[in-house]
């Protein structure tokens, strides 16, 4: 049986959005992160680093969302719903490219920019915290926002020209690339970007996409009848 091992705000709604937009039977097992925004040591059952997304598939064990993206196309979309039909044709090459460049190139900095931006708050020792939150702008303002600003307006390029990432049709490009984008739109703001906000929409409006935000969500526990009722 087909699982995603879903982990509360984290990489793992895409998988969930794919297997939706594919039109998958599949189980979720959720987890909850800690106070430490850490993911729980039960992950650690299922994968030996412990990170979402995983997946399970009889035997198989899979984790990391673009080489889940690409086994799930490769065993369960042979019609190309979701990648390009003609594997030597531009669009083969854009769709191969965003797979790649939504972990490879954009996230470490969205990254960097929560972690430096936590520099001054706790769990940093009170004594600290004004080092680090200077620290934390520093590197930011040298290095990290005008990295940002290159890569939105780079971005915002692209979907000036196409409407979806690979070209003309939606694809799992567009799931692996919604994560970074709306990280960037919460963490960095995506004001002066009127195509990278109109994108956003359009994927947000996806029934598949509102089915996955269902789905994600953990299920309320059934009520225990009262025997004294």
């Amino acid at each position: 049986m087909l699982t995603v091992h879903h982990l509360n705000k984290s990489r793992s709604h895409r998988i969930l959005w794919l297997f939706e937009e594919l039109g998958l039977s599949y189980d979720v097992i959720y987890y909850q992160r800690e106070k430490t925004m850490l993911a729980p040591e039960s992950l650690k059952k299922i994968h030996p680093l412990g990170k979402s997304p995983i997946i399970t598939d009889g035997a198989l064990t899979l984790a990391e969302s673009g080489a889940i993206i690409d086994y799930a196309e490769d065993r369960y979309d042979s019609a190309h719903l979701l990648s390009p039909r003609d594997s030597h044709g531009d669009d083969w090459v854009r769709y191969r490219y965003w797979l790649h460049y939504a972990e490879g190139s954009l996230m470490p900095l969205l990254v960097m920019k929560l972690i430096f931006g936590m520099l001054g708050k706790p769990p940093v020792p009170l004594l600290v915290r004004p080092i680090g939150a200077a620290m934390g702008r520093g590197v930011a303002q040298k290095y990290l926002d005008p990295q940002l600003l290159n890569h939105g307006r780079y971005l915002e390029n692209h979907l000036g020209q196409h409407p979806w990432f690979a070209g003309e049709r939606f694809s799992a490009a567009d799931i692996q690339m919604s994560f970074p984008l709306e990280g960037m739109a919460s963490r960095v703001g995506i004001e002066g970007y009127p195509a990278i906000r109109a994108y956003l929409d359009k994927l947000q409006q996806r029934p598949a996409y509102q089915r996955a935000k269902i789905r994600e969500q953990q299920p309320s526990p059934a009520p225990v009848p009262n025997p004294n009722q």
